[in-house]
């Protein structure tokens, strides 16, 4: 089925959506917002971020203020799975990333409770989620992405083609990322990288290293369609790169700012029909993010899709919204209204087990 899209441009046709949106009341909903250290990069912002930086107290807020019932379950505690298979919950927002909370395995697990939930399933998930089969997905889709090479373990010899950024295949944030412009610090990066992944038979994404801006573009379903956000471009004020410490900023120093981006107009236009093939071809529901880079002579290269991005007042995710003039609060309840009226997830389980001779 073709995906409708909406211009952000368009603003008679956002304020329609955003009108129509808000005729849905999430009024008495028993959400569970799934959130703890289950990854490398939320126990990053678990440790480190003030309470009020988080995404889930945003969350909790937001909800709380459109009139849900709202539950953090930590996917780290006992009773983890019993709880979201209770009567309790309605829905189930993620709000975990990397590893068993974005690439499709937490998905799984709900679709098999039959719990509805917030964003992407399982195959956009779990694509979605690991940047080398994401990476090759754009190829093949006619999206440019930077040239890459795999490293699979310290029994390869991996010549040294530098620059280029050392990245985990899982997970965000920069965590395990590193940008190697010296011979001598590429195995201590492949060996840094390599540690983040959780997985038996650890990978780690060689990219070569495009100069420019990074960009970001976001995607809100709502119930007319698609928003595509006008793409955000970061500048980054210390550092040679968006590394994990400046995405952080715990400090509140300012490290990063985010603005609309400056760009000609055949720029945007490609930015905006990348992130739309991505979107569409992936399968995403609810929200995504996709990230570029935008090279001096305006061309762009896609690098990830984040099916889960983060959801803090001070996110990205909610600065685009906000270009389109859409509230964090109208946000989640966008994010509710598509979990909540798509067709739900419902093969019959059986209601007899079955016995097998022998």
């Amino acid at each position: 089925m073709t995906t409708t899209f909406i211009d952000a441009g368009d603003r008679e046709a956002v304020d329609r959506e955003i009108t129509g949106l808000r005729e849905w009341s999430p009024l008495g909903l028993d959400v569970a917002v799934a959130y703890g250290g289950l990854s490398a990069e939320d126990r990053l912002y678990l440790d480190k971020s003030p309470v009020d930086q988080l995404s889930v107290t945003a969350l909790r807020e937001a909800l709380t203020a459109l009139g849900a019932e709202v539950r953090v379950l930590d996917p780290t505690a006992p009773g983890f799975v019993a709880h979201l298979a209770g009567p309790r919950v309605d829905v189930v927002l993620p709000n975990l990333h990397g590893p068993f909370g974005e690439d499709g395995r937490l998905q799984g697990l709900l679709d098999y409770l039959r719990v509805p939930y917030c964003g992407s399933g399982v195959p956009a998930c779990a694509l979605a989620a690991d940047k080398i089969l994401c990476k090759e997905y754009m190829r093949g889709l006619g999206v440019p992405t930077p040239e890459w090479r795999e490293w699979a373990g310290t029994d390869q010899v991996l010549d040294w083609r530098g620059p280029v950024m050392v990245k985990p295949p899982l997970g965000g944030s920069s965590v395990g990322m590193s940008l190697v412009d010296d011979p001598d610090d590429f195995a201590r990066a492949l060996l840094e990288a390599a540690e983040t992944d959780p997985s038996p038979a650890p990978r780690v994404l060689v990219e070569e290293v495009i100069t420019g801006t990074p960009v970001t573009v976001g995607l809100l379903e709502l119930p007319g369609g698609v928003l595509v956000f006008p793409p955000l471009a970061t500048e980054v004020g210390a550092g040679q790169w968006y590394d994990a410490e400046t995405k952080l900023d715990a400090a509140g120093e300012g490290m990063v700012s985010v603005s609309a981006a400056d760009l000609p107009a055949k720029t945007v236009r490609a930015l905006t029909a990348h992130a739309r093939t991505l979107w569409e071809r992936l399968g995403c529901r609810g929200m995504a993010r996709v990230d570029f880079m935008v090279d001096a002579d305006g061309h762009a290269f896609g690098l990830e899709v984040n099916p889960t991005p983060g959801m803090s007042v001070g996110s990205n995710f909610a600065a685009g919204a906000g270009l389109c003039g859409i509230s964090h609060a109208d946000t989640v309840r966008a994010v509710l209204h598509e979990a909540m009226t798509r067709h739900t997830y419902d093969v019959p389980l059986s209601a007899e087990p079955l016995l097998i001779a022998g």
